[in-house]
């Protein structure tokens, strides 16, 4: 098949849907298929045999001058005035503006293709596509509205909540482009859930894929460091629970010799640093970022305890990779994390999201067990080898490629063009 691949940011760095990306790509291509990526800026990290083909946007949230203003040679039509425009009235632009970008590629490309990958862009200008006679499938990680839904429970002023709902006025759009897609793939079933309370869509037509681990993600061969606690997640987002992570663990240094290393990046001066400080903890706290994946696979090993405290995953690709590593586990039992780990103990501890006393106690009795450390390392990285395979996620999706692929064709009436049932469709959505 020949793979169009659509995704408004992809670099690994980014998230989980890089990593998607990435890994998906290389995957269908080793089945034999044709992949090119359509990506906005930042742009991805692909490997041997996909095409990138790079859709770029003003770039307004680079580092490191987000929320920049663009010189007026910048501009080149109205799309990027869009963009400009929505980012100055504190809206987020990029999933609408990279899908009208993408449509008016695609008109002119969609024959070079057999089907579109959307990974949750969701934006109205992909509803083109199959009027232009390209099936799209779609991929949502999880409903953004429990981002919007954490970040506004723990806004610390109405105006800052004001400002929050219109950066995620987005998600009206997301919703009704959700809806009208033909087959969407979620990584677990939480999400499937959530995806059908929150965006409406049809159960029937959604289908759960689990994700991958990638093979570079392995035991250490070098001591773990004594006392030493990680955690991977963005340090900023409410969502990612690291508050209840530096609370429980400026608990536990009172009485212990521990350290705590943060994969992340924290804004300078935000909420995590601020935090950090208040508690006095700054000297045992360590942050890790921009480093290659072998010294990331490096520091996952390292530690004794990884703490994922998120307070909701649609997947957490992070939760799988430090199973893989076979680094014992205290994790929040919210959202996908209790599928991606077992809920019986067995891979890791599972506490209540936001809870910082029973945070604090797991990641002690974990840290005073040897013993059972090795066993839940073990037990995880076991987890990993049988369930998260990104060829096996290959395999599902290019099957899902050719269901959604004759679905499409089946529907096609030779009196009738691809056009014109598109505007009867948006007739009857009117």
């Amino acid at each position: 098949m020949r793979i169009a691949m659509l995704s408004y940011r992809s670099k690994p760095h980014c998230g989980g849907q890089g990593v998607y990306i990435r890994h998906l790509s290389r995957e269908l291509v080793r089945l034999g298929h044709e992949v090119e990526v359509f990506s906005g800026q930042p742009y991805p990290d692909l490997d041997e045999g996909v095409t990138l083909t790079k859709v770029p946007s003003l770039d307004l949230y680079r580092e490191p001058d987000p929320f920049r203003v663009p010189r007026l040679r910048e501009f080149r039509d109205r799309i990027d005035v869009e963009e400009f425009l929505t980012m100055c009235t504190a809206g987020f632009p990029e999933p609408k503006t990279f899908s009208s970008r993408i449509s008016r590629l695609m008109k002119e490309r969609a024959g070079d293709f057999d089907v579109a990958h959307d990974n949750q862009v969701l934006g109205t200008g992909i509803l083109d596509l199959e009027a232009y006679g390209l099936p799209v499938v779609a991929t949502i990680h999880h409903p953004i509205t429990m981002d919007r839904k954490i970040d506004l429970e723990t806004a610390p002023t109405w105006r800052k909540r004001l400002t929050l709902r219109r950066w995620y006025g987005f998600l009206r759009m997301q919703t009704k482009v959700a809806r009208r897609y033909r087959k969407v793939l979620t990584p677990s079933e939480s999400s499937t859930r959530d995806i059908a309370r929150d965006f409406g869509v049809d159960p029937a037509r959604m289908q759960t894929i689990l994700l991958g681990v990638d093979e570079v993600f392995a035991p250490p061969t070098a001591p773990r460091v004594p006392g030493r606690i990680l955690a991977m997640a963005s340090a900023d987002a409410p969502m990612k629970g690291i508050a209840t992570l530096l609370e429980a663990f400026a608990k536990l240094r009172v009485e212990r010799d521990v350290s705590l290393v943060l994969v992340t990046r924290p804004e300078p001066g935000g909420r995590t640093e601020r935090l950090i400080d208040q508690l006095g903890i700054a000297d045992s706290v360590e942050f890790v970022s921009g480093v290659s994946d072998e010294e990331l696979v490096r520091v996952m090993g390292s530690a004794e305890v990884a703490c994922v405290p998120s307070l909701y995953e649609g997947f957490s690709l992070p939760t799988a990779e430090l199973m893989a590593c076979a680094t014992p586990l205290v994790v929040s039992r919210a959202g996908a994390i209790p599928e991606v780990v077992g809920d019986d103990g067995v891979c890791a501890d599972l506490v209540t999201p936001g809870d910082v006393g029973e945070l604090e106690q797991a990641l002690a009795a974990l840290l005073d067990d040897p013993e059972r450390r090795t066993t839940m390392g073990a037990a995880g990285r076991a987890r990993v080898d049988e369930l998260f395979s990104w060829r096996a996620v290959a395999e599902a999706t290019a099957a899902a490629y050719e269901e959604t692929i004759a679905s499409f064709t089946s529907e096609q009436s030779p009196e009738q063009s691809p056009v014109e049932r598109d505007q009867e469709t948006h007739r009857a959505d009117r």
